[in-house]
């Protein structure tokens, strides 16, 4: 009994390592930091929105991401209402919303003048 809950618990932890730090997809957004702020009950995580404006007039897409990270979190604050480089990286079938509510994680933003 023991033993198939450690296997079961072993499973779920290596599962749970491998969504967090083996990328499905990176890349880059461009846009305007909308909305950041930090959220949780217990896992704080910093949770933003990018507007990216393929044209000027039309509607913007939005771009959602996570991040719980303070410097990159100081990063993004810092860029609110410039035009910003984020970039992230994908990783799905994260096990919990305690490491972030979306499936984006920002690693790095920078100001495009």
């Amino acid at each position: 009994m023991a033993g198939g809950f450690f296997a079961a618990f072993a499973v779920l932890a290596i599962f749970a390592w491998a969504t967090l730090h083996l990328a499905y997809a990176r890349g880059e957004r461009v846009g305007y930091v909308q909305k950041f702020s930090r959220r949780g009950w217990i896992c704080k995580t910093w949770e933003g929105e990018l507007a990216i404006v393929s044209m000027p007039g039309s509607e913007p897409e939005k771009f959602y991401f996570s991040t719980s990270s303070e410097p990159i979190a100081t990063q993004v604050n810092s860029t609110l209402g410039k035009r910003v480089r984020l970039r992230y990286a994908q990783h799905k079938f994260v096990p919990s919303s305690c490491f972030g509510d979306t499936e984006f994680f920002v690693g790095e933003a920078q100001p495009i003048e």
